[in-house]
């Protein structure tokens, strides 16, 4: 939602758009203020600031884009906006969803900057599969986890029986958190 109004107004004089990111910056603000709370916390403090904020955004935008010409690029900035609310707003009731998407397109850039790499795949099962590394390694990354130490340690508890009603334990946040040896401070 705020990149669409951020390339409405770096692209000259453009008021409105200017106002729907005075409007948005506080949810952001709220985000960084809450960022490493457990998802209970997140979503409470969601419910309590984020949401009348995000409720009177709508509310002006509605308004706003009954008042512009419906064939300029604010309105379709709005309509953008309203066809997409639900989706926008989810991170309201779920803590562990982002209010945006950037890490996630920070994380897969680099791979879909390398992609033709993956063309080794050679079947829509090694694709799969490589999609599946792929997704382990940036998960890895993004929680500050040595990706080659958490595959070592990985497969040699699968080869080694980890119980099936336990794998849960091996994802990267929760494996960091149960496996892996703290660093001598």
């Amino acid at each position: 939602m705020r990149r669409t109004f951020y390339e409405i107004a770096a692209g000259g004089a453009a008021p409105i758009a200017v106002e729907a990111l005075a409007r948005i910056a506080p949810l952001y603000a709220i985000e960084a203020e809450i960022r490493g709370q457990s998802a209970d916390a997140r979503r409470a403090v969601r419910q309590e600031r984020t949401k009348p904020r995000l409720d009177s955004l709508k509310r002006w935008m509605e308004a706003q884009l009954a008042a512009v010409s419906q064939k300029s690029k604010i309105a379709d900035a709005f309509r953008y906006v309203r066809t997409r609310w639900s989706g926008l707003t989810r991170f309201l009731d779920d803590g562990r969803i982002e209010i945006d998407s950037n890490v996630v397109e920070r994380t897969i850039r680099p791979i879909a900057l390398n992609r033709k790499n993956a063309l080794f795949a050679g079947s829509d099962g090694g694709g799969a599969q490589w999609a599946i590394l792929a997704s382990l390694i940036a998960t890895c990354k993004v929680n500050g986890i040595d990706p080659q130490a958490y595959l070592a340690d990985l497969f040699a508890r699968l080869v080694s029986g980890h119980p099936l009603s336990r794998l849960d334990e091996l994802l990267p946040w929760k494996w960091a958190a149960i496996y892996q040896p703290k660093r001598a401070a």
